[in-house]
């Protein structure tokens, strides 16, 4: 069987580490985080093994990263970037329990927790977390490093662009796009397209602000030319 390690010993990570047991195909080996007050230490019985570096000494392992909070949501970017691995190093976790149809694709990094369901020729990109209980319907695409948090609902052909974050429970319209690095407040309804590095809130959903200063340089580097990953 092979071994993993998760980047990150926070919820998510948490989160993330009992899907893997869960699913019995992987061995997970431990969480590496880079608070040292962790390291040596046990969380929910796996072990943090050290700092998230030790994924270059560890080159038998695959890796996933599962950080990243409301505040900054581009952490996990700029980690993956940091890292520099190539893209068979990541692991894709899928909960037992959700539901992948046979035309949907899930890319490298990407964490599926329980009981979300994709029904269609889905396409969700790489590093992307879906937390419990997320539908993702016809035609939906989900680029590199979005975060659906716990009970979002898209409608058909929705497109969450790069980075973008949606909050627990929001509903987004059929057709619309959420642009990159843009994040919805959680319990909103989506009706129309949301433009890059925004923050929108409500039902309807109306512009709140710009985006946090990490999102809007993840946007910013992107908009320049910068890595892909």
């Amino acid at each position: 069987m092979t071994g993993l390690v998760i980047v990150g010993a926070g919820g998510f990570a948490r989160e993330t580490a009992q899907a893997v047991r869960d699913s019995g195909e992987f061995e997970l080996l431990g969480h590496l985080d880079d608070n040292p007050a962790l390291h040596g230490t046990e969380v929910d019985g796996v072990p943090v093994l050290g700092g998230s570096d030790l994924v270059h000494d560890l080159s038998e392992a695959r890796v996933v990263v599962c950080i990243g909070n409301p505040r900054d949501y581009a952490a996990r970017a700029r980690l993956v970037r940091r890292f520099d691995l190539p893209e068979e190093r990541y692991a894709t976790v899928v909960h037992p329990t959700a539901v992948v149809s046979g035309s949907s694709v899930i890319g490298p990094g990407s964490v599926l927790l329980a009981h979300c369901v994709l029904t269609a020729a889905v396409r969700v990109g790489a590093h992307v977390s879906v937390m419990p209980h997320v539908v993702l319907t016809h035609d939906d695409v989900i680029e590199d490093f979005a975060t659906l948090t716990a009970g979002v609902r898209l409608g058909g052909g929705v497109r969450l662009e790069r980075g973008a974050y949606v909050g627990s429970g929001a509903l987004v319209r059929e057709g619309t796009t959420i642009g990159a690095w843009s994040q919805i407040g959680m319990g909103s309804g989506v009706l129309g397209d949301v433009p890059p590095g925004e923050v929108w809130v409500g039902s309807p959903a109306r512009r709140l602000r710009e985006a946090g200063a990490p999102a809007l340089a993840e946007l910013v580097t992107r908009t320049m030319g910068g890595p892909a990953t």
